[in-house]
């Protein structure tokens, strides 16, 4: 920008010095050319042109100061502006003069910021409860042994552009749902299967969420309302023997669970959460286990019907449940086991026929 600048005086002092050369009767004859064109132009075109920063600066320099030479006064402006008005020009200037007079403004004390370990930790907890305003954020800061002012607080808050907790609080998102209930939370799932006479069955299996334990409650080629619901009146039942009775229990809207299905399950104490419509994702966990047995058994075997069906998921659950590792419970099985540091031989173990292995270490 300065060197724009600078070309645009050099231009005009040249131009200064050429124009002192002629008369005075070739310059008022050159100016009456010169205003004469400039109306042609402001006819062609009503609007004035877009001029950058640089050339505003410019143009409000020269006819500031060609103002004050000739006739002294501002109001003459528009004897020589004739594409802009001098409301137009007069703020250029005065932006001109304001940048003349900004200088950074010097420490004037104050009180000391608070550290920047105390600042990330308040910008933290900000983040993660969002009920919680500066003044919660204090008191947490004080049981951790950091005694601050809540405008110490509020601070880094501001300038991180973290909101008010008012504003910082939102709806409950279904993955938040699923991680603080998981503990007592029970997904569930019906599939089909086709048998080797084109027999379409339908398996009725739950899921702990927490434990990511596999309950197979039923297979039939009927899945009646009272077939359905009599599953879910016993599994409840075995839960409940077991100390596992969940307090939620995740289903979509298939028309497979009838609401005969729901009322069993209320009775017993199980609030049940439909998933959203055309969201199978809701109801992850049950989905993943019917993609994993459907990619690991059902697809590699022939099922000649509805016994042979329940004694194959029957050896895969169990398999499932005591030697087949999981991601989310960190490589480790529904039942889990101590890592085998034994010097036995590593022996391999066939489940249904061959079609999964297991391994385990020979006692020495």
């Amino acid at each position: 920008m300065f060197w724009f600048v600078l070309g645009q005086l050099s231009a005009f002092l040249v131009e200064l010095v050429l124009g002192a050369r002629q008369g005075d009767r070739d310059k008022d004859l050159q100016i009456l050319v010169l205003r004469h064109q400039l109306r042609l132009a402001q006819r062609q075109r009503p609007r004035p042109p877009r001029l950058t920063r640089g050339e505003q600066r410019t143009l409000a320099v020269l006819t500031v100061a060609l103002a004050r030479l000739t006739t002294g006064p501002r109001r003459q402006l528009d004897r020589y502006s004739l594409l802009f008005k001098p409301d137009t020009i007069l703020p250029w200037h005065r932006e001109l003069v304001r940048r003349k007079w900004t200088y950074r403004r010097r420490n004037r004390g104050g009180r000391p910021a608070i550290p920047a370990e105390i600042a990330a930790l308040s910008l933290r907890l900000a983040r993660e409860n969002a009920r919680w305003g500066h003044r919660r954020i204090r008191g947490e800061l004080r049981k951790l042994g950091h005694t601050v002012s809540a405008s110490a607080v509020r601070a880094p808050l501001r300038r991180h552009r973290v909101p008010p907790a008012p504003q910082r609080q939102r709806a409950t998102t279904w993955r938040e749902f699923i991680n603080r209930h998981k503990d007592q939370l029970l997904a569930c799932d019906c599939c089909t299967v086709e048998t080797l006479i084109l027999e379409t069955l339908s398996v009725l299996s739950f899921l702990e969420v927490r434990t990511r334990r596999v309950h197979l409650a039923g297979c039939t080629a009927h899945p009646t309302a009272a077939w359905v619901t009599q599953r879910a009146r016993q599994r409840a039942w075995t839960l409940r023997d077991e100390g596992a009775a969940p307090r939620f229990l995740i289903h979509d809207r298939d028309a497979q669970f009838p609401p005969a299905f729901d009322a069993v399950l209320a009775a017993e104490g199980v609030e049940v959460v439909g998933t959203p419509y055309r969201t199978p994702t809701a109801n992850a966990y049950a989905e993943r286990w019917v993609g994993s047995v459907r990619a690991e058994c059902l697809d590699h075997l022939l099922l000649a019907g509805e016994r042979h069906v329940r004694r194959v998921l029957t050896a895969y659950i169990a398999h499932d449940k005591q030697a087949r590792p999981r991601q989310g419970l960190d490589q480790q099985s529904p039942v889990p086991h101590d890592p085998q540091c034994l010097p036995g031989a590593v022996r391999r173990r066939d489940v249904l026929g061959g079609r999964i292995h297991e391994d385990d270490r020979e006692a020495a």
